[in-house]
């Protein structure tokens, strides 16, 4: 079926076409079978190649919007997790600065149009914090049956100190980058008086 509508059996159909043209103009004679397959053949095979569609991958809405449940289902996943006080302190603090990125009336519109920085904010969000706080919650597993060394909770308060500084550095990009369309817009603007 795909064949039919392939642009091989259009363009050998086309010129199947002409040779039947041909035919009832009285020049194929008594080859016409031969002369209308012959065309149909080379128009077949002089046709491009079919091209496979180009994929179709989510905007950067969908993709913030998908974002955005991922980081409800990680606040559900560290609600049932229990965490010390001072790591528990850290990712409050990591929580505040990742919802206000990811506020719908904040800057939403910086994070679509820079594709690396919805990149961060998903492995931040995907894969950083849910594996520190796993692997915490499995070696302290361990230490209570094999106590000594350093604590698991010193390490997991310092990677989420990490998290949090890479998220407010990310947010204070963001915000460079909204100053600086600012002052250029306020810049075409004065531009623009003065011309006129």
């Amino acid at each position: 079926m795909a064949y039919l509508e392939s642009r091989k059996n259009l363009t050998g159909g086309t010129a199947g076409v002409v040779g039947l043209g041909l035919t009832f103009a009285g020049v194929a004679g008594a080859y016409w079978p031969v002369v209308v397959a012959g065309l149909y053949g080379a128009g077949a095979l002089i046709a491009p190649p079919e091209r496979p569609a180009a994929p179709d991958f989510p905007d950067p809405t969908e993709q913030l919007d998908a974002l955005r449940a991922d980081f409800a289902t990680l606040r559900d996943y560290l609600a049932k997790v229990e965490l010390p006080p001072p790591a528990d302190g850290r990712l409050l603090e990591l929580d505040e600065v990742l919802a206000a990125l990811l506020d719908p009336d904040g800057p939403g519109g910086a994070l679509t149009d820079d594709p690396e920085a919805l990149h961060a904010l998903r492995r931040i969000i995907s894969q950083d914090v849910p594996e520190v706080v796993d692997t915490f919650v499995r070696i302290r597993w361990w230490t209570r049956l094999a106590p000594g060394g350093e604590p698991p909770e010193l390490h997991l308060e310092r990677q989420l100190g990490l998290l949090h500084y890479e998220a407010a550095a990310l947010a204070s990009m963001l915000r460079a980058v909204a100053e600086r369309h600012q002052q250029t817009l306020e810049h075409y603007l004065e531009e623009r008086r003065r011309s006129e």
